[in-house]
């Protein structure tokens, strides 16, 4: 089949754009306002784009400035500081509960009842059952065009000034995959998880 992204010509049940791109790593992104209330929500348009200087970037869909409703957004703008937790099988559960559309300004930590320790470098407080965090000052914002709601979806590209990694996670010298299980987002509900038979080793021919 082919079909043009932004119409209906697929024929499916729904656009299958995010399917085609799997697995996507899962940004569960805490920031906390210029107020001091916390939020927490996860993003699977999120990666990392640099290795030296680290940098990630995360896409928060439909935000703009001067909107109220994307607290994650709104607070990277005011105080230019965020963290990524990243998100495992153990976590999957409470990351999936702070996507519920809690109102604006409520703190998902305390909604959800997910503990909080405190970074080292930015104001943000990361997970604490999370097993990596990094920590992130603003560099640049990048908007992008919002087609379905006519507005814009804009990219905060964060350059990492710390990492957080659970000592428990780290074997031989190197981050335990298989220790962390990471999971990713498919499309549709679905998920992946990097365990078992789903991690495997390939090394770049010379």
């Amino acid at each position: 089949m082919f079909y043009r992204p932004g119409s209906d010509d697929h024929g499916l049940a729904r656009d299958p754009f995010k399917a085609c791109i799997t697995p996507r790593p899962i940004g569960w992104i805490s920031t906390v306002s210029a107020e001091g209330v916390c939020n927490l929500s996860p993003y699977s348009f999120f990666n990392a784009v640099s290795e030296d200087p680290a940098m990630v970037m995360v896409c928060v869909n439909g935000f703009e400035p001067g909107r109220t409703d994307k607290d994650t957004g709104r607070n990277i703008v005011e105080t230019g500081e965020f963290v990524v937790n990243v998100c495992t099988w153990a976590l999957r559960e409470a990351m999936n509960a702070t996507c519920a559309p809690f109102g604006d300004g409520v703190d998902e930590f305390a909604a959800v009842g997910i503990e909080t320790a405190p970074s080292r470098l930015v104001a943000p407080p990361r997970v604490r059952m999370s097993p990596i965090a990094l920590e992130c000052v603003l560099d640049q914002t990048v908007k992008l065009p919002d087609t379905r709601n006519g507005g814009t979806n804009t990219i905060f590209v964060g350059r990492v000034v710390g990492i957080e990694i659970a000592d428990d996670v780290i074997s031989d010298g190197r981050v335990d995959i298989e220790r962390v299980q990471p999971i990713g987002r498919l499309g549709y509900s679905l998920y992946t998880v990097a365990r078992g038979s789903g991690v495997f080793e390939m090394r770049r021919p010379n």
